[in-house]
């Protein structure tokens, strides 16, 4: 997953893209989401399909200290995430899909120059998930 990315979608959009139930939400767009910051997550609780907010990072239950002191744990890599010790509890037993419109890559000009963000996004698609 990326460093940051947007939700912008309509109520409808998303709960047609995931086959969502509920009453409906007044969604807000996020245009620069970053991790730690809470976030619209979809999960299946009891075989319902249902959106909420959490927070983007994991914190384990066995994590002592504060939320503020947990590592980053927003960017797992596929290849290594059933073998963490970190994360490898909540990859098996604990999953949800975040919907989103697009994320950032930066990409550097040069050396010693800034980085510049570009927006990547699914064409006439207003979310997708990961």
């Amino acid at each position: 997953m990326c460093g940051r990315f947007t939700q912008a979608y309509t109520w409808q959009e998303v709960r047609d893209f995931f086959d969502l139930i509920g009453l409906a939400l007044n969604l807000e767009p996020h245009y620069n989401i970053a991790p730690t910051q809470q976030i619209d997550v979809v999960y299946v609780p009891d075989d319902k399909t249902l959106l909420a907010k959490m927070r983007w990072g994991l914190i384990p239950p066995w994590w002592k200290k504060t939320a503020k002191e947990t590592l980053s744990t927003f960017n797992a890599r596929a290849e290594t995430v059933a073998e963490k010790p970190f994360l490898r509890s909540a990859f098996k037993r604990q999953r949800c899909i975040i919907p989103a419109s697009g994320f950032y890559e930066w990409v550097s000009a040069g050396q010693g120059q800034l980085k510049q963000p570009f927006y990547i996004t699914a064409r006439g698609c207003a979310a997708a998930a990961w």
